[in-house]
């Protein structure tokens, strides 16, 4: 895990030194064991080194005898079955980043059709006058890019491309309304007018310094489900799961995982034990002083069944207060979750604790159907069915000056790619998840939150093993009576009896809304008074929202503005942030 970024100029011109030293300090946390660069004609390309495979001969950029070069932020789980394949290779080192050379240069700009890893990578093919760049096709690692007369640069975070002068800089009011209506944004677009990310599963290649080519290698199997018997399907989950938990555990450093005692990380850490000789390091967060849900008794049943050692980390309102803005400056690419706050705590937790890696859950909610939103987007409307995201966050509330016009227009394009093909309902609302929300919102929170700590996150749900076999699943195998992920709480029932697998699903959630409300008096005020909220708006309204943000929705468009304006604070008007939250709000103000 690692960060990165390069240019490649138009007209053949050497790239500026100061525009990659500038992208190099951007993201210099995302790898702080060494960093690497590489320059040849008109490409140049810097790497920020995290450490996990081949510590000793790893460092990037990595080279082949071709005369392409390459580097990469993520893992290629698979890289040891790559090897054997490509035995006549001459392979010069143990990472796990250089099969994808040797592919290269075997399939030319297919080279991650045969990847299975988590990845964002740049070569540079000196020889052809190609720069291609790749992304794992869920999107776990981000990789940004901007075009224009220099040519194009490309970057692991869009904060590192605003640093070098990348980007016009200006807001898109279009993916802010986004942001503001569904917490995050869809699509290619980002918030930043000229900067876009490269989709998840897309290759592109340039030369000259224009995009001159693009390929998509899909995340989901085509077709409808497979008709299967649920004994079988049991079987196979087992085979299919135990090998991504495996390959995700290839490390030359310790690792851990993330536990809030749920389905999913608990079916992570049922098979980490299954696999680990030595007890697995766990975390899991606690709001202490608060209704929120407590999730530690069903943490410590299932990690004493499993024998993990468990840290638990407590998330106060003090906490919130006093890292918020840290957490907010994290996220250039914004998506205003609240559950970055025990994110960004827990990887913290992690990287004191000596771990560098860590596995979690993120992506079986999505490919098993555990979401409510699923159950009720497939029954017809005479039984309460409805579209998910059919109402934005800020819809009524008269808060905001203009109406937030075309923010469902992502969703809505997302919803027509995903349907037909021989896919049921069922199928085409979790590929819409899966093409938007997952990426943009909850792995987005995932990478900014622990890389900002140096800790590298693992999702062992989002390998194309297991979402072959979950995708194609039959709709009863994962809906249920009232039960989603049906299958996989069977799985889970029969593995670890400890984690109750049929049982009444708390449900996560973050007590932001109280706290929020506990200092609405003062944090209303300041936040309209910010300039990022000033400008899309009205004061007087944001105040009385912030007064009754004991409401459910007034509580989530209370923290949506709050997170706003933090952001808006570090990314627009370019401030550091120093201080708590009212200290930063202080500071933000409209002139």
């Amino acid at each position: 895990m690692c960060g990165i970024a390069g240019i490649m100029t138009t007209g053949g011109a050497a790239p500026s030194a100061e525009a990659l030293s500038r992208m190099e300090t951007a993201i210099a946390h995302r790898g702080p064991d060494g960093t690497g660069t590489y320059r040849e004609g008109d490409v140049a390309f810097v790497h920020n080194r995290l450490a996990i495979i081949d510590l000793v001969t790893g460092d990037q950029p990595l080279r082949e005898a071709g005369g392409a070069a390459l580097v990469a932020n993520g893992e290629i789980y698979s890289h040891v079955e790559l090897r054997a394949a490509l035995a006549d290779w001459p392979f010069r080192t143990q990472s796990d980043c250089e099969p994808p050379l040797a592919l290269y240069r075997r399939d030319g700009v297919d080279f991650a059709q045969a990847l299975r890893g988590m990845y964002a990578m740049a070569i540079h093919d000196a020889r052809a006058r190609k720069l291609v760049l790749a992304r794992d096709p869920f999107g776990i690692k981000p990789l940004y890019y901007a075009t224009g007369p220099h040519g194009i640069a490309f970057a692991s975070e869009a904060q590192a491309l605003r640093a070098a002068g990348f980007g016009s800089g200006r807001i898109d009011p279009a993916r802010r309304a986004e942001l503001l209506e569904l917490q995050f944004q869809t699509g290619d677009r980002t918030i930043f007018d000229g900067i876009k990310r490269l989709l998840p599963g897309d290759t592109l290649v340039a030369a000259g310094g224009q995009v001159v080519e693009r390929r998509s290698n899909a995340a989901l199997p085509a077709g409808g489900p497979v008709p299967t018997d649920h004994a079988a399907a049991l079987l196979e989950f087992d085979r299919v799961f135990q090998d991504s938990i495996l390959v995700h555990q290839r490390s030359d450093v310790p690792y851990g995982m993330f536990l809030s005692g749920g389905v999913d990380s608990s079916a992570v850490l049922a098979m980490m034990a299954r696999l680990n000789e030595r007890p697995v390091h766990a975390f899991t967060a606690h709001f202490p002083e608060t209704d929120a849900a407590d999730e530690r008794e069903a943490a410590r049943r299932v990690a004493g069944a499993c024998r993990a050692d468990l840290a638990e980390v407590a998330v106060r309102a003090s906490d919130f207060w006093a890292e918020l803005p840290a957490i907010a400056a994290a996220m250039d690419d914004p998506a205003a979750d609240y559950a970055c706050v025990p994110t960004y705590l827990l990887a913290r937790a992690a990287r004191q604790a000596g771990l560098k890696v860590v596995l979690s859950g993120e992506g079986g909610d999505e490919l098993f159907a555990g979401y409510g939103r699923y159950r009720s987007a497939v029954k017809p409307w005479w039984m309460g069915g409805r579209a998910m995201r059919r109402r934005g966050t800020f819809e009524d509330l008269g808060v905001l000056r203009e109406p937030t016009r075309g923010w469902r227009d992502g969703i809505a394009a997302a919803e027509a790619t995903a349907a037909g093909g021989g896919r049921t309902r069922l199928q085409a609302t979790q590929a819409v998840d899966i093409a938007d929300w997952l990426p943009n919102d909850l792995l987005t929170k995932l990478d900014r939150c622990l890389m900002a700590h140096a800790v590298e996150g693992r999702t062992p749900f989002l390998d194309p093993l297991v979402a072959n076999f979950a995708f194609r699943l039959p709709d009863a195998m994962k809906i249920h009576k009232r039960w989603g992920k049906w299958l996989l709480r069977g799985w889970l029932d029969r593995a670890l009896p400890a984690a109750r697998a049929f049982a009444p699903k708390q449900g996560f959630t973050v007590p932001v809304q109280r706290w929020i409300a506990g200092a609405g008096d003062r944090l209303g005020p300041l936040v309209a008074a910010s300039a990022g909220v000033a400008e899309i708006a009205d004061r007087a309204a944001v105040e009385r929202l912030f007064r009754k943000a004991d409401g459910k929705r007034q509580g989530f468009a209370a923290w949506t503005l709050l997170f706003y304006a933090l952001w808006h604070r570090r990314h627009v008007l370019g401030r550091l942030p120093d201080g708590d939250v009212f200290h930063a709000l202080d500071t933000a103000r409209a002139t």
